[in-house]
């Protein structure tokens, strides 16, 4: 039985979750949702010199920011767990 997972599905999945949580958060932190805006500024914090904002504009930039770390993040993970199986 083969388990290998496929990494390039898990990752472009990992990338877009992560990708929609990012807009998401900077979305609810423009909306004046209680408890995100600490979230928001942890984010500006980490990507403000890189472009991000909290604005509409971060909301794109969040999103492709989040799609990169999630997509080599859950990549990188499941590639190692295919070689720990072998």
């Amino acid at each position: 039985m083969n388990d290998k997972l496929n990494v390039t599905k898990f990752a472009f999945a990992g990338g877009i979750w992560l990708g929609f949580y990012y807009a998401l958060i900077t979305i609810c932190s423009l909306l004046s949702i209680p408890g995100f805006r600490p979230f928001a500024e942890l984010l500006d914090q980490f990507y403000g010199p890189y472009g991000y904002s909290v604005s509409w504009i971060g909301v794109i930039v969040g999103g492709c920011y989040g799609f990169g770390e999630g997509f080599i993040g859950i990549g990188l993970l499941i590639w190692i767990y295919n070689k720990l199986i072998k």
